[in-house]
């Protein structure tokens, strides 16, 4: 019989309480802007270890150390952090310009009618290339914001529709963190992942462009937006994800886009080699944190489980959730509630990863199932929640260029979260399950 002890459960109880707890103090007490950013994420797990450490006095702490030790050397673990810092190494390379290259050329070939739809695909296809959201919104939202001024078009429609494409890609993207977690933490191939994912967030995406396209027909037009782009500068990324969408191995695909986008960079004199180098370390080196994350957590978690902290868990589950596809949805509640605390979708998934394995194997969820519904589920909330990095980082691109926005303007805007709620939930009780292959 498995251990069944909910104290064991404790470490995340007091991550939860300083990440999150601090997190409101700082940013609406003290008014940091950007407060639950500003909280040292590492710090906040190495107390929770500590505190795992301090629980089951009959195990030793040189045991305690090995069951860590077990738990951060599992291959996806490795496997995850390698895929990190590669995919930072692209973004690094590729930079900015190039993705202002795919909305200039958008908005300069589709009629100025359409201009937030474009700006809705724009985001969609460019979050999905990077694989970053946040990427994305700090480079679009400035244009949606010119795109407003010039167009008369809402402005909180938008932002809101840059967000919405931005989640979209990094729900989807091959090498967005997200993807590499949920993938690598539930042991499934990028493309299975993919696969079943689209799926779900195709259906959400159409539904969103129809309402985006059926608000935009009300507008009074007062021009258009035009800026100079170059499309060279986009042949790394439709390499990337033509790549992911054909199922190459995702280390080949992104050295495949590193060294692309490190010709192109070069020969049109954008950058210097020395440069291009210097970008390179910058892009891993922002992945470094998430790399310390993912360690942290799968130490913590080790312990936990041999502590019976996750047959407790379950024990609770199974009460609530009944059946294979109650199961779905209470994995789907499970990282939804973490990406809430920890307002990190990434975050939120590598803490749910280890339980939601374990409920994969109890309710008889496929990999491929679990990694979509963990990556689609943390998107969800992370696209809406008004204390998020996506939002945070559209209104301050928008203030930052004299606007007056608050979240509570683009929130109702937001129509891909809510849609892609709506989806999953057909998804799951609806949709017939595919066959194991």
């Amino acid at each position: 019989m498995k251990k069944n002890n909910p104290k064991a459960l404790l470490p995340i109880g007091v991550f939860l309480v300083l990440y999150l707890g601090l997190g409101i103090v700082f940013e609406y007490v003290m008014k940091i802007p950007m407060g639950f950013y500003n909280i040292p994420i590492v710090t906040a797990f190495l107390a929770a270890i500590l505190t795992a450490c301090l629980q089951n006095r009959e195990l030793k702490f040189d045991d305690k150390l090995s069951v860590m030790a077990q738990g951060m050397s599992d291959k996806n673990i490795i496997t995850m952090l390698l895929i990190f810092l590669v995919a930072g190494t692209f973004v690094g390379v590729v930079g900015r310009s190039s993705a202002e290259s795919v909305a200039y050329f958008m908005l300069s070939l589709i009629p100025a009618r359409f201009a937030v739809a474009v700006l809705f695909v724009v985001s969609c296809f460019v979050s999905t290339a990077m694989g970053t959201s946040v990427g994305t919104i700090t480079l679009i939202t400035p244009i949606a914001a010119a795109v407003s001024a010039a167009s008369g078009f809402s402005l909180p429609l938008c932002v809101g529709s840059v967000m919405g494409g931005a989640m979209f890609g990094d729900n989807l993207s091959f090498i967005s963190d997200t993807t590499i977690a949920a993938c690598n933490g539930q042991g499934c191939a990028m493309k299975d992942k993919f696969r079943e994912n689209f799926g779900i967030a195709f259906p959400a995406a159409l539904v969103t462009l129809a309402l985006i396209l059926l608000l935009s027909m009300g507008t009074d037009l007062n021009g258009a937006v035009s800026q100079e782009y170059n499309l060279m500068q986009i042949i790394p990324y439709v390499l990337v994800l033509a790549g992911g969408v054909i199922g190459v191995n995702v280390f080949l695909v992104l050295l495949v886009g590193i060294v692309s986008g490190s010709v192109i960079m070069l020969t049109e004199g954008q950058i210097t080699a020395v440069e291009l180098i210097g970008n390179m370390g910058s892009g891993a080196s922002g992945m470094f944190e998430t790399c310390m994350v993912a360690i942290l957590v799968s130490a913590m978690c080790a312990l936990i489980r041999d502590y019976g902290g996750f047959e407790a868990l379950l024990s609770a589950i199974r009460k609530v959730f009944k059946g294979k596809k109650g199961g779905q949805l209470g994995m789907g509640l499970l990282v939804c509630a973490m990406d809430i605390a920890t307002a990190n979708n990434t975050v939120a998934i590598v803490m749910a990863n280890p339980i939601a394995s374990e409920m994969s194997e109890e309710y008889g969820i496929t990999p491929r199932k679990a990694a979509s519904i963990l990556d689609t589920f943390s998107c969800i909330s992370q696209g809406a929640i008004p204390y998020g990095a996506q939002m945070l980082v559209a209104l301050s691109a928008v203030n930052e260029l004299g606007y007056e926005l608050s979240a509570f303007d683009v929130i109702p805007k937001l129509f891909y979260p809510g849609l892609l709620l709506v989806s999953s939930l057909i998804f799951i009780f609806v949709i017939p399950d595919r066959k194991k292959v």
